[in-house]
């Protein structure tokens, strides 16, 4: 019988990575922040989810992210894609 190796034991060999933080040469700095103080909330992902996203999904993660806050002084979670809005209905009149 093999070992099963997906599920937590994957989530916690993944590289994380702060996408809010790019290096200047391409890449991200790793996930986590040494001293709250003041700086931004980090928006960490596994890093090949990282490569794969698009500049734009990346901004949204990170603005919808800052924007939920730390209430309470826990971090909160924030789904990493946006849902996809649903078009109305109705018909436009002639």
């Amino acid at each position: 019988m093999a070992k099963y190796s997906g599920g937590l034991r994957k989530w916690f060999k993944e590289r994380w990575v702060d996408i809010s933080r790019p290096k200047k040469r391409g890449g991200y700095k790793a996930c986590g922040r040494g001293q709250a103080g003041s700086k931004k909330y980090p928006k960490c992902v596994p890093a090949a989810k990282a490569a794969r996203m698009t500049k734009a999904q990346i901004r949204s993660a990170v603005r919808r992210k800052r924007a939920a806050g730390n209430p309470g002084g826990k971090p909160t979670y924030v789904s990493t894609y946006a849902r996809k809005r649903k078009k109305s209905g109705r018909k436009k009149k002639r």
